[in-house]
């Protein structure tokens, strides 16, 4: 695990871009950015517990030249300014960045603050980018193609410690996938905390004899990265997703697109909130809880394969997220 680098980040950035400016919902330590009030306080706008004003707000700086950088929860940054989003940044095409923190079930805040279809929900904006972080490697460099995106962008943000699941010298790309297994039998695609699940799940497959294709993806919208196509038809027997939120409108739903669109006739299962809410819990409770874990995935697997692997939760390495209680 390592310390989250958001804010050093950040601090880089605002550096070598005099017209960022930090925007938080009265949220600043929760959301990693406690060092660039200090360091840049004619720079930082804590604009209390009042999205929506602070969506207009930064709608107004993005026309005078400033590059904002909202900070909140992601889901006071769709559900609650939805209208402000699409009226005054993205009908517009202005560049705000919208960093919402602790995506999905990774918050044991319950429903009030468990962003779980804001992907879905988000995608249908015109003008928008979506991004879903991963790890530290991630975290490191999504601020960067967020500002050279140069318009409406949507971060699902990971706080505090996290896992290094991919090589520092190896930072994400726009539209582009991570190939993290090379394989012809089934193809998986995973987001956000998911991909290490799905890396658990792989390991074990791998040992019974399943071919896997791996892909992570990060870039949830735009969603034309070719290798998405070229895993589908590469693989004999089909594919399953696996998300960080509900799988109507994600990731799932953006493979299904991909496969009508190019005439893909092959099962697809998905592995994520199935139309429902989450309890209020860890983030590792919930995801065995909600059948969203590397077993659940290896489940729907053999459901493709119409085959028994005989694979056990013991047969699971533990190697997990740490998971944090405070909201």
């Amino acid at each position: 695990m390592e310390l989250n680098k958001h804010n050093e980040n950040l601090l880089r950035m605002a550096k070598e871009h005099p017209e960022i400016v930090v925007l938080s919902a009265d949220l600043g330590t929760s959301c990693e950015i406690k060092e660039f009030s200090i360091k840049y306080p004619d720079r930082y706008f804590s604009m209390g517990i009042a999205e929506q004003n602070m969506c207009s707000w930064a709608a107004g700086l993005a026309r005078e030249g400033f590059r904002p950088f909202l900070h909140s929860f992601s889901v006071f940054l769709y559900r609650r300014i939805l209208d402000q989003i699409e009226m005054s940044v993205a009908y517009p095409n202005l560049p705000v960045v919208f960093c919402g923190f602790v995506p999905g079930i990774t918050t044991p805040g319950g429903v009030s603050h468990q962003s779980t279809n804001d992907v879905g929900v988000l995608r249908t904006i015109p003008n928008f980018a979506i991004f879903d972080i991963g790890d530290a490697t991630e975290i490191e460099s999504v601020l960067d193609i967020a500002y050279d995106y140069n318009g409406p962008v949507y971060i699902r943000q990971l706080r505090k410690n996290v896992p290094r699941l991919f090589p520092a010298s190896e930072p994400m790309i726009f539209n582009h996938a991570r190939v993290l297994s090379e394989g012809t039998d089934i193809a998986i695609f995973s987001s956000s905390v998911m991909t290490e699940e799905a890396i658990r799940a792989t390991a074990v497959l791998k040992k019974r004899g399943v071919s896997v294709q791996h892909l992570h993806i990060s870039t949830l919208k735009p969603f034309t990265d070719p290798q998405v196509i070229d895993a589908l038809k590469k693989v004999k027997f089909g594919a399953v997703t696996i998300e960080n939120g509900t799988i109507i409108g994600g990731l799932g739903t953006c493979v299904a697109e991909v496969m009508a669109e190019n005439g893909i006739g092959k099962p697809l299962l998905k592995v994520g909130l199935n139309d429902q809410y989450a309890h209020g819990a860890s983030k590792m409770f919930l995801v065995k809880y909600y059948n969203m874990d590397a077993m659940a995935l290896i489940k729907n697997v053999e459901k493709i394969l119409k085959k028994d692997l005989k694979i056990e939760e013991k047969d699971l390495e533990e190697i997990r997220f740490e998971d944090f209680l405070e909201v």
